[in-house]
């Protein structure tokens, strides 16, 4: 799902215009990196953790030439799921397995060839016949 996709269905549900959606959403978003650059740390209750993280530096090989390279120590940012968050999609797995049981198994990418597809359809193409 994209930002545009999360406003369309955001104003839709709240009756805004999605412009007005939009900004929200990208207040939200910019209020969050904010909080993250100055405090290291946000923590939304029922959803998860942000932080910012330090790696330090180390030595690395480059996968083609085998030549050993430092990297330098770095930010990066972590995201520990809430436990809401975590059941729900803990849940997935359930209501897959059982969908799974009357499901057609994907074997192999052989059922493309001749197509113009160069993966497997996902699920909501299959659900509304598209293959973009």
């Amino acid at each position: 799902m994209t930002k545009k996709e999360i406003v369309k269905a955001i104003s839709e549900e709240l009756g805004l215009t999605q412009q007005r959606t939009k900004e929200i959403v990208q207040k939200t978003f910019d209020a969050i990196i904010d909080t993250l650059v100055t405090d290291e740390r946000i923590e939304l209750r029922n959803f998860g953790v942000f932080e910012v993280k330090k790696r330090a530096a180390r030595k690395a090989r480059n996968p083609r030439t085998g030549e050993k390279v430092e990297v330098a120590e770095k930010f990066v940012v972590t995201f520990k799921p809430g436990k809401t968050m975590e059941d729900r999609v803990r849940q997935m797995g359930v209501k897959s397995q059982e969908e799974s049981t009357t499901a057609v198994p994907f074997t192999s990418h052989s059922s493309h060839e001749g197509t113009n597809m160069e993966h497997p359809p996902y699920k909501s193409q299959l659900a509304t016949g598209t293959s973009d």
